[in-house]
């Protein structure tokens, strides 16, 4: 008579717990080592918000209200440190230098580069050597940029002023004129931007179907027709998206009349921004530098909270 025998059992399989549970467990622990990564690489970013960005901001909103310079305690003053800065001469300048210089910055900075990419755009030929010639300026160290149209506008030897002098016109005080020193340094800040401004314009208008520029030809639409009633619709939220960043770095703009004008001449080229620093490291008053730092960044909120409100309408 034949016995029977159970079937044999796979070898390396454990009895006891089931399979169901035990790859359950595979499966988390492999999740959990992923996942354990990526909180280590989220924690560094996280790390160097903290101490960079998200420190700097708190401590300046406790420093408005402080009195103290670094040495000793810090004592708390309330707003004193804001009548003292609301109570500067230089305070009422400082925001309407900064609100001129946003808007030239506008009407130059932000109209150049939409047209430098419509006609790198309508170009055939060198379109790779000529947008590098574009963003170079990007590429440069900002001080070596500024410094470097310092030289350009020396009234003696500058480049500008020879050049009008080549062609028979006058020339110009530069950075020594309270006419023409905020407009240089738009020219500086225009100059040293328009390659990032120009490449992102530039991939806005390549996302626009061919079809509409050939059935637009096709009725007899020139260049100024195709780009009112085609381009600047097609591009529109990048359009605004792009003016509401441009303002919030406008308006924080200090490292032009840092080194080219020093605030001057008669405080034509103070700037908010540039305030806060003689407050803070000419005046040592580190708390009205504080208080105009957050006076500015109450004014940025407000636009930031706007460029949010427009990139969510986008995404969707």
């Amino acid at each position: 008579m034949t016995t029977l025998r159970p079937a044999a059992r796979p070898a390396g399989r454990r009895t006891g717990r089931p399979a169901g549970r035990r790859t359950g467990r595979t499966r988390f622990r492999r999740a959990a080592q992923r996942n354990l990564t990526a909180y280590g690489f989220l924690c560094g970013a996280l790390i160097c918000f903290a101490f960079f960005s998200w420190y700097p901001m708190v401590r300046e909103v406790l420093l408005s209200f402080q009195k103290t310079n670094f040495v000793g305690a810090a004592r708390w003053v309330g707003f004193d440190n804001f009548r003292t800065v609301l109570a500067d001469p230089v305070f009422t300048d400082a925001w309407a230098n900064t609100a001129m210089f946003t808007l030239l910055a506008l009407l130059i900075g932000y109209v150049v580069p939409f047209c430098a990419a419509i006609v790198l755009n309508e170009l055939r030929h060198a379109r790779g050597y000529l947008r590098f010639v574009v963003y170079l300026p990007v590429m440069l160290p900002p001080a070596a940029a500024v410094l470097l149209f310092k030289w350009f506008y020396d009234p003696g030897p500058g480049l500008f002023n020879q050049v009008l002098k080549a062609v028979r016109l006058p020339t110009l005080a530069w950075l020594d004129s309270t006419d023409t020193s905020l407009l240089s340094l738009v020219i500086v800040s225009t100059w040293m931007n328009l390659g990032s401004g120009t490449l992102i314009y530039l991939a806005a208008l390549q996302t626009i179907p061919g079809e509409l520029y050939e059935a637009a030809e096709l009725d007899g639409a020139g260049l100024l027709r195709r780009i009112r009633h085609i381009t600047i619709p097609q591009t529109r939220l990048i359009l605004l998206v792009m003016l509401l960043l441009q303002i919030i770095a406008t308006m924080q703009v200090f490292i032009e009349p840092y080194l080219l004008t020093g605030g001057g001449p008669e405080d034509s080229t103070v700037t908010v921004a540039y305030l806060m620093y003689q407050y803070a490291f000419n005046f040592n008053n580190f708390g009205g530098g504080g208080a105009l730092g957050l006076m500015l960044m109450l004014v940025l909120m407000v636009f930031s909270a706007i460029y949010l409100r427009v990139s969510r309408e986008d995404a969707r």
